[in-house]
């Protein structure tokens, strides 16, 4: 009796710690954004015999706006900072360690920012100067991919 509920106590253990292991909700969505949020910083120029280091993960809030043109915000100088935007933010996520974020959302035209500090930062721009835009289509998950760098040279 001991040895089958010794048995029994084992192999339920296994099972729970097996189930346990949560799988992020990032690869269950349906139709949205997913990607990730990296930094890069320091001298980018490639050089002889070495390796340029890798973009690091970042874990922060990706803030998702409407799509947002340069002329909706409130841009520090001529950077890619922004202490205000005056569209509507439709969701906020926050990415994990590995900066990896997922966010379900209907079809349409989004703009991602992150803040550091208290400022808000996106670096990429269309030829109609929208701000780090992305598309979401019916039933489809769109890559979107976040890069700081901002302390980086190149």
């Amino acid at each position: 009796m001991s040895k089958n509920l010794f048995s029994l106590i084992l192999f339920t253990a296994v099972i729970a710690a097996c189930s346990s292991t949560k799988h992020s909700n990032i690869s269950m969505i349906k139709q949205g954004i997913t990607g990730f949020v990296y930094e890069v910083k320091g001298n980018q120029m490639p050089m002889i015999g070495e390796e340029l280091p890798k973009p690091k993960g970042v874990a922060t809030t990706v803030f998702i706006y409407e799509a947002t043109n340069i002329n909706q915000v409130q841009r520090v100088g001529v950077s890619t900072f922004y202490t205000a935007i005056y569209t509507k933010q439709i969701a906020s996520v926050q990415s994990d360690s590995t900066g990896k974020f997922s966010m379900e959302l209907p079809p349409g035209n989004y703009s991602l920012f992150v803040k550091i500090g208290e400022k808000y930062y996106a670096n990429r721009f269309n030829e109609k100067n929208d701000i780090n835009l992305y598309n979401v289509d019916e039933d489809k998950v769109t890559d979107g991919r976040i890069t700081i760098n901002y302390a980086a040279a190149y």
